[in-house]
């Protein structure tokens, strides 16, 4: 029977997997759960690891003695303020712990090592891409371009692997990721039930805070328990293996599909027109990049000298809307009265939520290229949001809502 570590274990993505893992005691014997702390406890297959990944090969070797498995997930990494750093913390996070690896003699076991990326990989962070996406894009690395720390991981990963002669690479892209993680409030999800939340005790009609292209455009999601079904499946599928693959939900969507599905969840009422009310909070139009990804490629695409979108466009600025005293104590009185976990407003990810609300391209993402392998998965777009939302409730993040 098959044994695994994964990284990243208290992460939404690595918490899914290990959680995957757990519940399949018969087959996967041994699960090795790896993070710098221990936020829950695990079912009798898996052994957490207390690891520091930010430490040298040699140091990480010592902690990882006896640690000898057929498969690794590695879905571990530091948010950093700069792209550089991103691509020079992650990428040595990585390289460490595959050359302790080595140092351990465990790496001769190996036969898969899948690594968790994400649709950064096609630039999306930067302004409008080509859609759908594959994976045969070309990467968007030419002159001028910042780091992207998902091309430094994959280059480690694909030259450790061939160094091995022993273990295979697999790497995915998730994108604007649905899930929940105990003590982790850094994602979609909780940021997204929050504003929500807050609107409903501010007596608000709930306006969608992004663009209004970005409205009726689409965007494509990927539900954590999902994501965690893929690696598994990925690390044993024949054919797999020296591949990378998107992974999402199945289908792209829209947020004018979305937005009433969610306003109902919460008993709230979207504005009839929402896009020519005026909000009492402050909107924000910026920049993305000095060119969009898809420039990379336009004249391939018969589109050279066409104009391309590469700025975000927010209704209501959430960042500043989270700052508003208003707010502030809105929350507070919905934390009160319902005894929810305290500093979950501050620590939620309100850029990010702007970010992913206020694109003004699409985000259609193929996987044809899983499918043709055999992929199968599926989960519909708002049932990933609702499971979140439920889940959030019942961990006190979030108020209840009937």
């Amino acid at each position: 029977m098959p044994t695994a570590i994964v990284t990243g274990a208290t992460g939404i993505l690595g918490g899914a997997i290990v959680d995957a893992l757990g519940r399949d005691p018969e087959k996967w014997t041994k699960v090795y759960a790896v993070s710098r702390s221990q936020k829950q406890a695990y079912p009798a297959n898996v052994e957490h690891s207390f690891i520091d990944l930010t430490s040298d090969a040699a140091e990480m070797a010592k902690q990882l003695q006896g640690v000898k498995v057929d498969y690794c997930f590695f879905a571990a990494y530091l948010q950093k303020d700069t792209e550089e750093e991103m691509s020079e913390v992650n990428g040595k996070m990585l390289r460490n712990f595959l050359d302790a690896l080595d140092i351990t003699g465990a790496s001769k076991k190996l036969k898969r090592v899948i690594l968790t990326t994400g649709c950064k990989q096609y630039g999306v962070h930067l302004g409008q891409v080509k859609c759908p996406m594959e994976e045969s894009d070309p990467w968007i690395d030419a002159p001028g371009r910042p780091p992207n720390f998902y091309y430094t991981q994959q280059r480690i990963l694909v030259e450790k692997s061939n160094a091995s002669g022993s273990y295979e690479w697999v790497v995915t892209y998730p994108n604007d990721v649905i899930g929940v993680a105990q003590n982790n409030f850094m994602n979609l999800a909780t940021s997204l039930g929050l504003y929500c939340a807050v609107s409903k005790e501010l007596g608000d009609e709930l306006i969608f805070p992004g663009s209004e292209f970005f409205y009726t455009a689409f965007d494509c999601f990927t539900d954590s328990r999902l994501h965690a079904d893929f690696n598994l499946w990925a690390a044993e599928a024949p054919g797999c293996g020296n591949q990378a693959f998107n992974v999402v939900n199945g289908d792209a969507d829209s947020w004018h599909n979305l937005w009433p599905k969610i306003a109902k969840r919460f008993n709230c009422q979207i504005p009839k027109n929402q896009f020519k009310v005026d909000s009492r909070f402050e909107g924000l139009k910026m920049k993305l990049d000095d060119s969009a990804p898809i420039n990379d490629m336009a004249a391939t695409l018969g589109l050279e000298g066409a104009t391309f979108s590469n700025t975000l466009d927010q209704k209501i600025d959430l960042v500043k809307w989270s700052q508003n005293q208003g707010v502030i104590e809105a929350w507070k009185r919905v934390q009160q009265r319902h005894g929810l976990e305290e500093g979950v407003f501050e620590k939620a990810t309100w850029s990010f939520l702007g970010f992913v609300l206020g694109r003004d391209y699409n985000i259609v993402i193929s996987m044809a290229k899983a499918r043709k392998l055999g992929w199968v998965g599926y989960i519909d777009n708002y049932e990933a949001f609702d499971i979140a939302f439920d889940e959030l409730e019942n961990l006190k993040v979030l108020p209840p809502t009937g």
